[in-house]
């Protein structure tokens, strides 16, 4: 009897997550209709990077956004203490482009449960533009990204954008399997969003804001008790009327060589914070996983493995298309199947738990998205 129930189920979520396979390839073509817009942004920009250590290729990744072509913008720095060994290679790179206005901030120990954003408001208080760029320090840029965002800024009615990003993985296997699922999976999530209710939200390593609209959100002080805060941040703008779109600028998100326990460590700490910030989104996360609910039709049902290699070739072309033509991503695709796999394991995990462990500290997660030092 549970046989026959279970059947039942996992057909009509398979059946939901190949209609939505489809969907995310119309998303993606919709997104790619949109044309860059023709006017040429202009005014100041305030580049800022909060820094905590030594990144892979950190001196690399900065070094592309002081090679930006662009007039006029500013690179703002901000690290914990002094002896963070990312201060020799800011001071570097400020040696090399002298040309390009910098400020390094030393900001001690941060008051707020999420540093990064106490390093983002002290950055915010010396920046001199509206205009802000703020970006993660794994981030490698090309030289027109200032020239892209403010052009999508010129008309005056821009709030918040979101750039998408392309997943360089490092040389461990267990990088290259979440590159795989981000390159394929994650920007598909925020496609469909986007399509069907308009970008409400803000992710990614690389955000575009005005300082107006920080402002009238309620600053950093707002977002200072929450783990996603580059998601409520857009959240909390287009409750405020303010303009959020997903920007045509791709960057490149380089997310290092971890070992399994500090990937598992990361992709937990996504998982739970994504369940406390979109619950009914996670929980919808289901249908964005045809392969592993194949899988397990098949595992009841041997002799329907053509359902399953019938999924397997609509999932990799709806990756196809969201990872080639909307990212310019290069993919493993022999991966694909662990990865999906994977991916569905901690998304399970995901719903249990309410600890998580990040830059060796440990936090606990509150039900509304907030979290604190434990």
């Amino acid at each position: 009897m549970w046989v026959a129930g279970a059947t039942l189920v996992l057909a009509l979520l398979v059946a939901g997550a190949l209609v939505y396979s489809l969907l995310s390839v119309i998303a993606a073509l919709r997104y790619l209709a949109v044309a860059v817009p023709a006017q040429r942004g202009d005014e100041p920009v305030s580049i800022l990077k909060p820094l905590a250590g030594l990144d892979l290729d950190l001196e690399s990744n900065l070094r592309t956004f002081f090679e930006q072509d662009y007039a006029k913008f500013e690179i703002l720095f901000a690290v914990r203490d002094a002896a963070d060994p990312a201060v020799a290679i800011v001071e570097k790179l400020r040696g090399e482009y002298l040309n390009v206005a910098t400020q390094l901030l030393i900001t001690g120990e941060p008051p707020y449960p999420n540093a990064k954003v106490f390093s983002l408001d002290r950055m915010l208080e010396t920046a001199a533009n509206d205009l802000l760029v703020m970006s993660d320090s794994d981030i490698r840029v090309t030289s027109d990204l200032l020239r892209t965002v403010a052009a999508e800024f010129a008309d005056g009615k821009g709030g918040v954008a979101t750039c998408p990003y392309r997943a360089v993985a490092g040389g461990s296997v267990w990088s290259r399997l979440e590159a795989t699922g981000m390159n394929t999976d994650f920007i598909a999530g925020i496609l469909m969003a986007r399509m069907i209710e308009g970008m409400r939200f803000a992710v990614g390593p690389t955000i575009v804001a005005r300082r107006s609209v920080l402002r009238s959100i309620g600053g950093f002080d707002r977002l200072k008790d929450y783990l996603a805060e580059d998601f409520v941040l857009g959240k909390f703008a287009a409750e405020a009327g303010h303009g959020v779109i997903l920007s045509s600028y791709v960057i490149e998100h380089h997310i290092g060589s971890a070992d399994a326990s500090h990937n598992a460590a990361h992709r937990l700490r996504w998982a739970r914070s994504t369940r406390r910030s979109r619950p009914w989104g996670y929980l919808g996360q289901i249908f964005t996983m045809p392969f592993p609910l194949a899988l397990l039709l098949t595992v009841l049902h041997p002799g329907w493995w053509p359902v399953l290699a019938c999924v397997f070739a609509v999932r990799v072309g709806a990756a196809w298309v969201v990872a080639t033509r909307v990212l310019d991503a290069k993919v493993e695709w022999w991966l694909l199947p662990f990865e999906d796999v994977i991916n569905f394991c901690f998304w399970i995990a995901g719903f249990f738990g309410t600890t998580i462990v990040w830059r060796n500290r440990r936090y606990r997660l509150k039900g509304d998205g907030k979290f604190e030092l434990i």
